[in-house]
């Protein structure tokens, strides 16, 4: 198969052939494309983190960004199929894995945030960002009281889809930026992955930014540094799979010939994802919002941030 891989490289259609927006299933199909080929500023490490597998690859170069299809910045995969959800303390350990994570990545406390969940409400494998903002407590209102002073300034903001608002996501994120001129800029939205058994298994986090509706394969604006002035730290969870790399992986395991995979997306693009979706979605989206509102407020137990949501 890697001879068939090195043939969609080289014509330039590698990306296209299985797609996914999740750095590290990138970085192996492009291993599995070049062999040992390395190349300079693409670095991988693996680690793991309370029992959970962390995955962190580094994009430097130009020349890494074009290999891998991304922007130069550090992506961050959270395995969590190591825990158990029907463990009553899943949600816990998954958060504060994230937690730790994401406070890894930040490097210091923020004083000042917005969060930002992307996504449609009305559509089931896209509504990651706005159910995980919901679990985020906003604490910006509460700042002249004596007894919230410790708490970060959190702002929280769901910016709906152009089709319902007439208006762009970034239009309205960065109106929100302008008005209160945050540190930081953190967004959460759907991804798609290679890999089924990812689907609502994985987060992925990253300080380059992301291109809301990615996911589902609507692409809109881009949220990073350049578009907002301000740092962009992207969380995403996936939530579907191409059918044409779901269907090429699927002969590839079987040892049968790969067809065109232009010919096999045929007329446009279909997403699977599985049928408990609502539920896993539901849940990934708690464990994603105590994460962040855990990172951004450091003075907070988990307890103490769901009574403020509650």
């Amino acid at each position: 198969m890697r001879a068939i891989y090195k043939i969609l490289w080289k014509a330039g259609g590698f990306m296209n052939a299985r797609r996914t927006d999740l750095a590290l299933e990138a970085h192996a199909l492009f291993r599995a494309a070049q062999r040992d080929n390395a190349v300079d500023g693409l670095t991988l490490t693996e680690r793991t983190r309370r029992g959970c597998a962390v995955t962190t690859v580094t994009v430097e170069s130009e020349t890494a960004s074009r290999a891998l299809g991304k922007p130069r910045g550090t992506y961050v995969t959270l395995d969590l199929r190591a825990l158990s959800p029907e463990d009553p303390a899943y949600t816990e350990r998954a958060s504060l894995a994230l937690r730790d994570e994401l406070r890894a990545l930040l490097g210091h406390a923020v004083d000042t945030a917005l969060v930002v969940g992307l996504g449609n409400r009305a559509m089931t494998p896209d509504v990651i960002g706005p159910r995980a903002a919901d679990h985020v407590p906003a604490t910006r209102h509460l700042k002249s009281c004596a007894a919230f002073g410790a708490l970060a300034d959190v702002s929280v903001l769901t910016p709906g889809v152009l089709g319902t608002t007439g208006l762009e996501a970034a239009e309205l994120v960065r109106g929100a930026v302008e008005t209160v001129r945050p540190d930081l800029v953190v967004a959460v939205d759907a991804l798609a992955s290679q890999s089924l058994g990812r689907v609502c298994a994985t987060v992925q986090l990253t300080d380059a930014g992301i291109v809301p509706g990615s996911g589902v394969g609507n692409h809109r604006r881009a949220l990073t540094r350049e578009t907002l002035g301000v740092p962009v730290l992207a969380v995403g969870v996936p939530t579907v799979v191409d059918a044409a790399t779901l269907a090429l992986d699927l002969l590839d395991e079987a040892g049968a010939d790969l067809p065109d995979p232009a010919a096999l997306r045929g007329q446009g693009s279909v997403m699977v994802t599985p049928r408990d979706i609502d539920a896993r979605a539901e849940q990934l989206a708690r464990i994603v919002g105590f994460g962040v509102g855990l990172a951004l407020q450091p003075s907070l137990s988990l307890s103490e941030l769901r009574a403020l949501i509650d």
